[in-house]
């Protein structure tokens, strides 16, 4: 983490990035009293058993289907302690969630002031969930010296306009900041979003308090599958360009995605 050569005409940056993971966990339940019977046979347990109608696993060549007909009483029940879903497969996935950053600690080295310097990484979603989920990014502050005096800007692009809202192109090396840019599955590729490599975005900044909320970079409405089919990995591509009066020194921030699945 420390020791990068330093001189006169360079500055080591460094950007170390974080990840976390919010699952939305369903309540087990437990009530007083169940209209359930227990079967047995030297051959099988049945354990709280009810009568329907058909249930089962058809499936072929083009669909698997799971399902339960003329269930008793079906619904969502919820009291004061309990949520009970009733008669229905309403989490039924053969798909784990998961999500991977394939390096979670960025150096870009010595930097040469007007000349860009860029640094990637890969994004993985797997989500079994028929919502789909979301990735959000955010950093805890600009890129900073460790004496905290001076710090990189985040990049507002080349017509001085973007934030961590809009982006926009940044190919002037005569704009300085820090900013990043997303490609591959499941990004926003529209206008005022990453429309190709050359639109940069500002990361919203912790530090700036209730002003710059956590933005979506990636999201999927759908399921998506694990390697070697999957549907949703994006590439992050982060990039500094300073100006030759930026402060000599180590600077760093932390970048967090959360990827939220939903059921």
């Amino acid at each position: 983490m420390h020791g990068i050569p330093r001189n006169l005409n360079g500055i080591p940056r460094k950007l170390i990035l974080c990840f976390s993971v919010l699952f939305i966990l369903c309540v087990s339940v437990l009530a007083r009293s169940a209209r359930a019977k227990n079967m047995d046979s030297d051959s099988y347990h049945i354990q709280m058993g009810n009568m329907n109608m058909g249930a089962g696993l058809p499936s072929s060549s083009g669909y698997d289907l799971g399902i339960t007909g003329g269930q008793t009483a079906p619904g969502a029940f919820t009291s004061t302690g309990y949520r009970l879903l009733a008669g229905f497969w309403y989490i039924k996935t053969i798909i784990p969630f998961s999500f991977t950053i394939d390096d979670v600690t960025i150096n870009f080295g010595t930097l040469t002031p007007n000349q860009f310097s860029t640094q990637t990484n890969n994004l993985t979603v797997s989500a079994g969930g028929a919502g789909g989920y979301q990735v959000t990014a955010q950093e805890n502050k600009p890129l900073t010296l460790g004496s905290g005096v001076a710090a990189i800007p985040d990049t507002t692009c080349n017509d001085t306009t973007c934030t961590e809202i809009l982006c926009r192109p940044w190919t002037e090396t005569d704009k300085y900041g820090f900013g990043f840019n997303m490609s591959g599955n499941d990004i926003d590729t529209s206008d005022t979003k990453f429309k190709d490599s050359t639109y940069f975005c500002q990361f919203a900044n912790q530090a700036a308090g209730p002003a710059e909320t956590p933005q979506v970079v990636m999201s999927n409405s759908g399921v998506t599958r694990d390697p070697p089919n999957n549907t949703s990995t994006a590439q992050a591509t982060y990039k500094i360009n300073i100006a030759g009066d930026q402060a000599a020194g180590d600077y760093e921030n932390y970048v967090m995605f959360v990827a939220t699945p939903s059921y």
